[in-house]
């Protein structure tokens, strides 16, 4: 997710930074009680015109007394400094390490004044992949970001991160405290078992308890950081950490918290209640003037859900609200649900805005991480994790033990400026901006095998864990972690040669417009041999009706038409 520094920017007023931070990502956090096979799960889609899909990884490794780690702003590549490296490092697969911890963030800015912090050491990225080379689990993880940035300061503008282990998942928060002191001021809340959450880039938690350290830690002086900058005067039971470090406005309601309410919406009943709020109307009131419609911070979901469940929160336009991006003329003749950027546009020195869905073209990459707390580490957590467009990805097990990364996914092969033959990355990106051009046809097309494929690996993962689980309590650890590799390097190898497929299959049957006639899962031919007469599909009669009222008679046939 490179979104531009904020730095230096403390003129611009707080909806033009939400504004810009808006195109960013999306998480959602699934606690055990919420599953049906009793695993958590945290998600994240990595949006962003400059991010290329790949799979990070970091071996694990032992290191000497007084090694040093440089930092590198994961947004910009900037070196900003050094810290000691611990003793020995775990290894990481893409946002999981090799004992199923899981963290993954959306940026939510928050007050401008407090986005730069001159001689920080630890921007958001770095925090995440320091943190899971150094803690097992999710407290260890709070414990290990919060103690980093304070010690060496902290880079970023607010942050919003989900963390998980096999046992409990986290929403953390936390906001720099700008140029007059080191460090930041943050809270974090256990996610209660049985029920959901969500964020995308709106600090999502406002008031919490002060006296439940198993469910809830902050930072001692988030309140009172508050009090002396003049944005706080009320008892702390009502001190809100969003509507004092980060308000909601048109924008966050809109282009944001939208997000988490399409989510919720696709698994949890009573969500009309927030939709005013989530078209941007925000209501404020009360002794601190705090919003008073806003979406809860966790819902229980109507049934516990599946690993794909899950999958298809994170595959979403506003299909069936009244935020349908597939129905305006925007979509145009094909229910196309993308707008290209920018976020707003004008008219006659009027403001107006496109959507910002789940779903949406610059994804880099995006993934499910699921913690299995009945196996062996190394073999219980999967990173299911996919490139591109989330709506029409594919997400392919990987699992978090594994030692070698598929070269399809392989840092280095290809990036945005790059194409290369071998990347799932530009596979996937393919088929997607092919499906543009015919969306509501295509698409239908992309589905199938999606299914298909996700179908598959759903259904083989459980023979794969036995295997797996097998070898590693009668061989070792290490043919264990051989075995997860080859799976997971072979089934990512297989669905890319399996999307080049699908691509070869959509540039066919969709060329020049028409459609090729299909029978039986052929393209049909005459007696002779020859293609058959494809479909003349042209648009749909609404579009016609549009075209005539946007031109008149400019297009009506008059006299002979022979």
């Amino acid at each position: 997710m490179r979104k531009i520094r904020v730095i230096g920017m403390l003129v611009l007023a707080f909806i033009l930074l939400n504004q810009q931070l808006s195109n960013a990502c999306t998480n959602f956090l699934i606690s055990k009680g919420a599953s049906i096979d009793g695993s958590t799960m945290i998600t994240y889609a990595a949006d962003s015109h400059t991010l290329y899909g790949e799979l990070y990884y970091q071996p694990a490794a032992d290191h000497p007394e007084g090694a040093m780690r440089k930092i590198y702003e994961w947004d910009t590549g900037i070196y900003l400094g050094e810290i000691p490296q611990p003793a020995h490092t775990y290894s990481v697969i893409g946002n999981m390490n090799e004992f199923q911890l899981a963290i993954s963030e959306t940026t939510f800015g928050g007050r401008s004044e407090l986005s730069s912090q001159p001689g920080a050491i630890m921007d958001y990225g770095s925090l995440i992949y320091v943190t899971l080379q150094r803690a097992k689990t999710a407290r260890e993880a709070i414990e290990v970001m919060t103690g980093l940035v304070e010690e060496y300061g902290y880079y970023s503008s607010g942050e919003s991160f989900s963390i998980a282990d096999p046992e409990e998942v986290w929403i953390l928060e936390m906001i720099g405290k700008g140029q007059g002191e080191k460090g930041a001021v943050w809270v974090a809340q256990r996610i209660p078992d049985g029920y959901i959450s969500g964020h995308a880039n709106q600090a999502r938690i406002t008031t919490f308890p002060l006296n439940d350290s198993k469910n809830c830690l902050y930072s001692k002086d988030v309140i009172s950081f508050a009090r002396e900058k003049g944005w706080f005067m009320g008892t702390n039971k009502d001190f809100s950490f969003s509507d004092v470090y980060a308000p909601v406005d048109f924008g966050a309601a809109r282009f944001c918290d939208a997000r988490v309410w399409a989510g919720f919406n696709k698994v949890a009943g009573g969500m009309e209640e927030y939709t005013e709020y989530a078209k941007g109307i925000v209501l404020q009131g009360g002794e601190n003037n705090y919003a008073t419609n806003r979406l809860p911070l966790w819902v229980k979901p109507d049934k516990q859900l599946s690993v794909q469940d899950v999958m298809d929160m994170m595959r979403d336009h506003y299909e069936g609200t009244e935020l349908d991006m597939t129905k305006d003329l925007g979509a145009g003749p094909y229910g196309l649900p993308y707008r290209w950027r920018g976020l707003t546009w004008e008219v006659d020195s009027v403001e107006y805005c496109n959507e910002r869905a789940i779903s949406t073209q610059q994804t880099g990459f995006s993934f499910v991480a699921q913690c299995r707390n009945w196996l062996p580490d190394p073999i219980g957590g999967i990173l299911w994790f996919g490139v591109d467009d989330t709506y029409s990805t594919c997400y392919v097990p990987m699992y978090c033990g594994i030692t070698e990364i598929p070269e399809c996914f392989a840092v280095g092969n290809g990036d945005l400026l790059t194409y290369s033959e071998t990347s799932a990355f530009w596979t996937f990106s393919q088929v997607a901006n092919y499906a543009y051009l015919r969306y509501s046809d295509m698409i239908k097309d992309v589905k199938i095998v999606q299914r298909q494929l996700e179908d598959k690996f759903v259904t083989y993962v459980p023979s794969i864990d036995k295997a797996a689980e097998n070898l590693y309590n009668t061989v070792n650890e290490e043919q264990a972690r051989q075995f997860i590799t080859e799976f997971s390097r072979n089934e990512a190898e297989n669905m890319t040669k399996e999307w080049k497929k699908l691509y070869h299959y959509l540039v066919v049957k969709y060329t020049d417009g028409n459609i090729k006639r299909e029978s039986d899962g052929e393209f049909v031919r005459t007696e002779t041999g020859m293609p058959a007469s494809p479909i003349f599909a042209g648009y749909p009669d609404w579009w016609y009706e549009a075209i005539i009222k946007a031109t008149g008679d400019h297009f009506k046939v008059k006299g002979n038409s022979h």
